[in-house]
């Protein structure tokens, strides 16, 4: 299954640069629990509703935020990913260039936990915590 996982993962990216809500929602456990970087003062989201209210909240502020995914390390069901993404902020048009590093948790063929982090060795401290 963990290859699936993969496979899972870069779907459900491919539907966040599609802007298609609904096949990012198909690869997500109804309980998932996001942890993104723009709402993490509101603590983390839960469920499809707080996947919804993330990406209302990221396309408001980049609305053509497109992500590519660098290279993806494979832990079982805890997947580790490093990420390119660009876009321009919706106010200002500045372009935003930036290589995050995505840590998600899957279980029968849905992701259960994401959280974005700005240091691989944060990321890869919480994937090895999960």
């Amino acid at each position: 299954m963990p290859a699936e996982n993969a496979d899972r993962a870069r779907k459900a990216i491919d539907a966040v640069n599609e802007r298609d809500l609904d096949s990012f929602l198909a690869y997500m456990d109804e309980d998932v629990e996001c942890v993104s970087r723009i709402v993490s003062m509101e603590g983390p989201l839960r469920g499809h509703e707080g996947a919804r209210r993330w990406w209302d909240s990221w396309f408001a502020v980049f609305p053509d935020y497109q992500i590519e995914i660098v290279a993806i390390e494979d832990q079982g069901p805890i997947l580790l990913s490093s990420i390119r993404a660009v876009g321009h902020g919706a106010e200002s048009a500045l372009p935003v260039e930036d290589v995050i590093w995505h840590v998600s948790q899957w279980r029968d063929g849905k992701c259960v936990w994401w959280q974005v982090f700005t240091d691989r060795d944060e990321a890869a401290e919480a994937a090895s915590a999960r």
